[in-house]
């Protein structure tokens, strides 16, 4: 058997993990807003049609943040099309996704639905087909109180109260040749900065991201970041990252090494940040939001992505997830956590149907896929500071890398309850791993909670006949002595340990 020893010091702290990592994104794409969290005559709908099915998975989910309403979408979209009576509202071609927008849930529609399912919103503005003027506009119609034409506008739609919106992204992945508007790393650093400056001089307190580059693998990348941050430095909080995770060679042991790509790639972003900040001799620290994040390749190309005919809704990116995408979010997940002190913000793409953790029949149930699990546990129990572990695993050879280690874990320690809890999974494809986790500085332990996900077959997934064929199960081997959990970790398993104060 694998032996892996952890020792985490209380005193030892990465840094407060922040809960806004524990965020999902909803996209005018395919389903997920259209008989996914929005669709009136559905039997568990309330009055403004939310489905409620929906939103208690969103609420078990345990998400915190959710990003609106693009994405590729955001790069063509008109925000006023989407306020006031829904029967004056056009209808428009959507060209990022080949479909036809009925605008029939807009910005206001969303912020009912945010406060439906106490979450905080996170909106994009649309810096491809349009500019300063129009996000300048936008933020004022949701934000500014009263007196203003944009602000009565919101009030004549029967919204009193402004509705506050503090985190705002600056456009959508604008070096992506797919994207409507999209633009070089001078053109697009320039019209951030202005946005920014705009948007701040409106309203107070704001939060704002700018975009990184589309994903790790574009020309543009790195060159990138560096060139926006020159830009915009001094009117951003943050740096956009994307990163879909794919396992097109049918390799579980290559698969994983995702976790590691994304680690690098956090490492990278933060660097180039920070000599962004070093020119300039600033004590300023850019973080980093990886506002789009999912494993995505089923359902990447063809029909999948574009159907004929400018359809409404139609089915979009709706992946199947199986047991093995689950092992890769929940270790992205702790990868996110371990990097507390640069990653404050993180939106799992997106939220229903298209590429999500909750799947719906039009009319029918709800139901959660396999990734909803290592999410929602990651979202329930880690809260505090994350713990700077010294870990002793043995380690692997896979996609090109050597000495990765077959042991990723992540520990987050909540001071204000006393309560301390352990992420692991064992990367191992056959062994079992005998774990033992040292808790310093903490006193004597007690075990909470206890949970195993592992499933024999890695290509298992969870359907409307069968909801819940991959799901978390009592872990059967388990223990905690004075301060130290000992447990034994089955081959591919993702495992969460929640101890407490004795």
């Amino acid at each position: 058997m694998l032996k892996s020893h952890v020792i985490a010091d209380r005193d030892f702290i990465v840094a407060p993990l922040d809960r806004r990592v524990f965020g999902t994104f909803v996209e005018h794409l395919g389903r997920c807003v259209y008989g996914g969290i929005y669709e009136p005559g559905h039997p568990t709908a309330d009055a403004n049609g939310f489905r409620g099915d929906v939103l208690e998975l969103t609420r078990e989910l345990g998400v915190t943040i959710v990003r609106y309403p693009g994405g590729n979408f955001v790069s063509g979209y008109d925000w006023e099309d989407g306020v006031g009576p829904k029967e004056e509202r056009p209808v428009r071609l959507d060209l990022a996704w080949g479909s036809t927008e009925t605008n029939q849930f807009g910005t206001n529609e969303f912020m009912d639905w945010c406060k439906a399912a106490e979450i905080e919103p996170m909106f994009a503005v649309n810096l491809g087909t349009r500019g300063p003027a129009e996000a300048q506009n936008f933020l004022e119609y949701c934000n500014h109180p009263s007196g203003t034409y944009y602000s009565d506008l919101r009030r004549s739609h029967g919204y009193e109260e402004p509705h506050d919106i503090k985190f705002w992204c600056l456009g959508n992945e604008m070096d992506g040749p797919w994207q409507t508007g999209a633009k070089t790393a001078q053109e697009y650093g320039r019209i951030a900065q202005e946005t920014a400056k705009m948007m701040r001089w409106s309203s107070d307190g704001l939060e704002l991201a700018a975009c990184g580059s589309s994903h790790l693998d574009m020309p543009s990348y790195a060159a990138w970041e560096y060139t926006v941050l020159d830009h915009c430095f001094e009117q951003v909080d943050y740096i956009s990252l994307h990163q879909y995770f794919r396992n097109d060679a049918d390799d579980i042991a290559k698969y994983l090494t995702a976790i590691d790509h994304l680690n690098s790639f956090i490492v990278e972003v933060a660097a180039i940040a920070d000599a962004v900040a070093a020119k300039r001799r600033s004590t300023k620290r850019i973080m980093l939001s990886l506002d789009e994040w999912n494993v995505w390749y089923k359902a990447h190309h063809g029909e999948h992505l574009r159907q004929p005919g400018w359809p409404e809704a139609p089915k979009l990116l709706e992946e199947i997830y199986n047991f093995e995408d689950a092992l890769v979010i929940g270790g992205a997940l702790m990868t996110m956590m371990n990097n507390a002190d640069r990653v404050k913000t993180g939106c799992l793409a997106q939220l229903v149907n298209a590429i999500a953790p909750i799947m719906t029949e039009t009319g029918g149930p709800a139901w959660r896929q396999t990734i909803f699990h290592p999410f929602a546990q990651a979202s329930r129990y880690g809260r505090g500071n994350v713990l700077r572990a010294k870990v002793a695993t043995d380690s692997f050879s896979a996609g090109g890398r050597d000495g990765l280690p077959l042991l990723v874990t992540s520990i987050v320690d909540d001071p204000e309850t006393g309560e301390t809890s352990i992420f692991a999974l064992n990367r191992s494809l056959t062994e079992r791993m005998e774990l033992t986790v040292e808790l310093r500085g903490m006193g004597e332990r007690t075990l909470r909670a206890a949970h195993e996900l592992h499933d024999s077959d890695l290509k298992a997934i969870n359907s409307k006949d069968a909801p819940e064929r991959v799901a978390p199960v009592a872990h059967p081997a388990a223990a905690i002595q004075g301060t130290t959990l000992t447990a034994t970790l089955k081959p591919l398993s993702w495992n969460v340990f929640a101890t407490a104060s004795a």
